[in-house]
This record gives C-alpha cells, structure tokens and sequence, in this order.
C-alpha cells in the first residue's frame, strides 16, 4: 500500500519535461523510498531531508531527468497529500490529484424480527486497492475483511457488487439472533482508518412464560387473590387483563375496570361474582399478541332461595315445588320428605335438575302427582358440598275443592297463601265459573 504523495515542479525547470509517477510506500517513517520513473526520465537522484511536521514524516526528494533539452526537476513531499505530477512543453504546471477512498452513503438503520435475514450496505469509491471490514462495535469482534469472513459465526457472509467496481459491500446475518443487535462498524484502512455505523435493531415478538405466571386457582370466597403473568420479548411487552366473557373486574369493592394494565392482578375479598376465566394478554407491538387463560375458582358452601315456603293444591292435582341453590363446588342436592329418605323419580314423584348461569347455581323441582292428604307435610330441598351443608322447608297441603267454604272459613285478610301450578288455576278457573 502506498501513502499519498505531492509532487511539485518549478516553473523554471520543468521546461521540455516528461510526466513522471512517483509512489512511496505507506509506512511514515520508512527511509527507503520507491521511486517509479516514467515518460522517458532516465536517471533519478533523490536526498531525504526528514523532519518532524505536525506528527507526521515530511521527505523531500529531488528528481532529475532529462528529454532531449533542459532538466526535471521535482520536489516530492511525503505526507497525506495527493499526488502531483508535471508533464509539459512549455513553463505551464499540469497538477494531477489522486482522491482518497470515502463513502457516498449513509449505513440504514434496520429493524428485523429474529429469526430472518438481513443485508447491510456499506457504499464508497475510490477504493483502489484499500480494503473494507465489517464489524461489530458492542461485541469488538472483526467479522469480515474484504472478501475474507474472519468470524467463526456460520450465520455470517460478505458480498459485494462485481459490477461498480467495488462500491458496495454488504454484511449478511442469517437467522438473526437477538444479540445481533447492536453498531456495525465499515471501515476503510486509509492510514487514518475511515468509518462509519449503522444500527441493527432486533424485535422479539412476546413471549408468556408459564413457569413464571399463575395457573389455575382455587381459593375461598372473601380471600385476597393475586394473578401473575411475566412475559419476556423486544421491545418489553405490555400485560394486561381482561375477562373471558367480557365482563367487568372488581379490584375491590369502590373500584370496577373493564381491563387492567401490569404484571400483576390483585383482587381484594374475592366473590363469586368474580369467578371465571382471567385473560393474561401480552403485546409489544411485534405480531403476534400472545395470551395464557387463567381460572379462577371460588369455593363457598351451598346456599338456598325457595320462592314458596307454603303450597296448598286441590287433591287430585298435581303440584310442583322449587328451590334454587347456590355452592361450589357444585353440590350434592336432592329433595326428602320431612327427616325421612331421598325421594327418587317414581309413579308419585318427578324429580328434576338443571344447571343455571353462572355454573355455581342450581335450580331444584319436586312434582307431586295426584295430590291427596297423604301427600301433605314438610318436604326439604337439601343440598351438600366439601364447604358444608344447608336445606330448606316447604309445607305441602291439600284441600277439597269446595272454594265457598274456602270463602267463608276465612276473613278476606286471612286467607293461607296458596301456590298453584298453571294446571290448577286453569282447573280451579273452569270449575268457578
């Protein structure tokens, strides 16, 4: 490699001359001097003169030559200049400038996903016979030099453009990684090593990770809860919360949201009006949004609402009583006749079942068929879960159908409630009228 040079001809020898191309070599300092002579020049006599300029060797050497009539002589100025030569026939100076290699473009900065490949540019001219690396600045790690990979990374590789003369220089990362991101560095080794930087971001799409967040829970209604979600991925992923039916969330009792933003998700005196499936959503804006169902259970020991505690029936009716329970888990329930045994489906008895909304309710029916004064007394809707037991009582009573006495054995005030099925009013309808 050689260093710039300036060549300087006087006017008044440079008369008759011939273009001479003088090249030293790059090291400063280096006393010994390549001089290429050409155009006819045919001896040369150079004396060093060194000194200290600036930090930097300065060396002047006189060229002599001869064509036909009169001398060259040249002063040459070792340094980091450009080169200057003369060829002219007449007391003119002709000056020659060999630029040095410099960039023409900016390095992009690049986002990417992990996981896809990327080409950074690194454009220049003038290259000559310099050479480009590429590197990476966080790591201090060389990854190419010229056409050469130096990295032991097999993600990396190195191309350029055959077709511009050398221009353009591209790193390629396959695969990328998330610690690929960071400054990668072109340079050129001028002598005062030339560089520039360009960024490479890499994204990470969001990540729940299960070891670190909550699972499915149960715990005790009027308990304090807290759910966990950590989630990991570039940029950090936002968390937040949402219930599965789109209902709202009771932070505590003076605070209801429909969604909640952070790490973490407290409920104060947990009810079951807050059981359900929690939504634990983590986004950063890089596809996809990810998210993980939690279930939150709460247990709580069964409770019962009966509409009608008191239910009279015209024998030979049929009659239907109610209750509704409430328990989690779901309950053992089951319907009896004062303390006695558990009334089963039989040619008198009709039981049935089903489940309500929310899943922790249940609604309980008991149908009495052909109702006679055997069939009055007490009859109870129980029902039992791990968090305890509760039942209810109903009073059955039937009566003959003789609505005057009904009438005049009792005060208008005073008349005993009576719950009738839709199949006894419309009965009892038909018969008084």
């Amino acid at each position: 490699m050689y260093s710039p040079i300036i060549i300087t001809n006087t006017k008044d020898h440079f008369k008759n001359g011939n273009l001479a191309l003088l090249l030293l070599p790059a090291a400063v300092g280096d006393l010994t001097k390549k001089i290429m002579v050409s155009n006819g020049i045919s001896s040369h006599d150079s004396k060093r003169h060194n000194h200290e300029d600036g930090g930097l060797i300065t060396e002047a050497v006189s060229v002599v030559g001869n064509k036909g009539k009169g001398n060259v002589i040249g002063t040459v100025l070792g340094g980091s200049g450009g080169i200057m030569a003369g060829d002219t026939g007449s007391s003119s100076m002709l000056n020659t400038v060999i630029e040095e290699p410099e960039f023409t473009e900016f390095i992009e900065n690049v986002t990417v996903p992990a996981g896809r490949n990327v080409k950074l540019r690194c454009s220049v001219r003038n290259l000559g016979s310099y050479k480009v690396a590429w590197m990476h600045f966080e790591q201090s790690a060389i990854l190419t030099v010229h056409n050469h990979v130096i990295t032991r990374n097999p993600r990396i590789s190195v191309t350029h453009d055959k077709h511009d003369r050398h221009r353009t220089w591209y790193l390629h990362i396959n695969n990328v990684h998330e610690e690929d991101r960071g400054r990668y560095m072109c340079q050129i080794n001028t002598v005062t090593a030339k560089t520039q930087f360009g960024y490479l971001n890499v994204v990470v799409p969001p990540n729940i990770d299960d070891s670190l967040s909550s699972s499915d829970i149960i715990v005790r209604e009027g308990s304090n809860i807290s759910l966990r979600c950590r989630a990991t991925g570039s940029p950090r992923p936002i968390i937040k919360w949402k219930r599965d039916d789109n209902s709202t969330i009771t932070i505590n009792k003076n605070h209801i949201v429909n969604e909640w933003e952070g790490d973490t998700l407290e409920i104060i005196r947990i009810s079951r009006l807050d059981m359900g499936a929690y939504l634990c959503i983590a986004s950063n804006g890089v596809p996809p949004t990810v998210s993980k169902r939690i279930k939150v259970s709460v247990d709580f020991p069964p409770m019962l609402l009966i509409p009608h505690q008191l239910v009279g029936v015209p024998e030979g009716f049929n009659v239907s009583i109610e209750c509704f329970t409430e328990a989690h888990p779901t309950s053992l329930n089951y319907w009896t006749r004062g303390e006695g045994p558990i009334i089963h489906d039989s040619y008198k008895y009709k039981v049935e079942s089903s489940i309500g909304a929310p899943v922790y309710k249940t609604y309980m029916k008991l149908t009495v068929t052909n109702v006679s004064s055997g069939d009055d007394g007490i009859y109870k809707c129980v029902a039992k879960n791990p968090r305890g037991e509760t039942d209810g009582v109903i009073r059955l009573y039937g009566f003959v159908l003789d609505l005057l006495w009904l009438l005049f054995s009792y005060p208008p005030t005073t008349l005993p409630s009576i719950s009738l099925t839709t199949e006894v009013a419309f009965k009892l309808s038909v018969f008084w009228f």
